[in-house]
């Protein structure tokens, strides 16, 4: 029977060493949390999105991500401008200034990736992985929902971009 509990162990010591691996570099080249920096290259990905399809994107509250909207809106990295499809909600999209930011942080991410992923497994080992990973995902969003369907053991939800052994942004 496989080890769920070293899987587990392993997975999240992953997560947290990439995380800072990747964080670290990003800070002392650019001075930018990878929280943001997640933010700012999701609005370079895909513009016009309103603050509600952030959240949703990385499965945070909308409190939580219009606070770090306001931090990256008051370093000049993004704005806000009234949503033509509906005067409730505001599209959030880069500045000339985050635009230069995210696009320079971008290579930076990307190397990163390379030297500690890239480089240690093959492009089918990533593949591979890559489809494992978004099969558990999937299944425990699956049993989230239906466990909040039927009532029973809350799901809370993220609060903000930080997990659990990540610094603050």
């Amino acid at each position: 029977m496989a080890d769920l509990k070293q899987m587990y162990r392993e997975l999240v010591s992953l997560e947290i060493e990439l995380w800072n691996g990747i964080e670290g570099r990003l800070r002392a080249e650019y001075d930018l949390p990878l929280t943001s920096f997640e933010v700012l290259h999701l609005l370079l990905r895909r513009p016009g999105l309103r603050i509600q399809d952030i959240a949703e994107e990385f499965s945070i509250t909308v409190g939580g991500t219009s606070k770090v909207i306001d931090r990256l809106e008051a370093a000049g990295l993004c704005g806000r401008r009234a949503n033509p499809s509906d005067r409730r909600s505001s599209i959030v999209q880069l500045t000339a200034e985050g635009q230069k930011l995210v696009d320079g942080a971008v290579k930076v991410f990307e190397d990163e990736l390379e030297l500690r992923i890239g480089s240690v497994i093959s492009e089918q080992s990533v593949r591979e992985v890559t489809t494992v990973l978004n099969t558990l995902r999937a299944a425990g969003r699956a049993l989230d929902a239906e466990r909040k369907a039927r009532g029973r053991t809350p799901v809370p939800a993220m609060p903000a971009l930080k997990q659990p052994g990540r610094p603050a942004s």
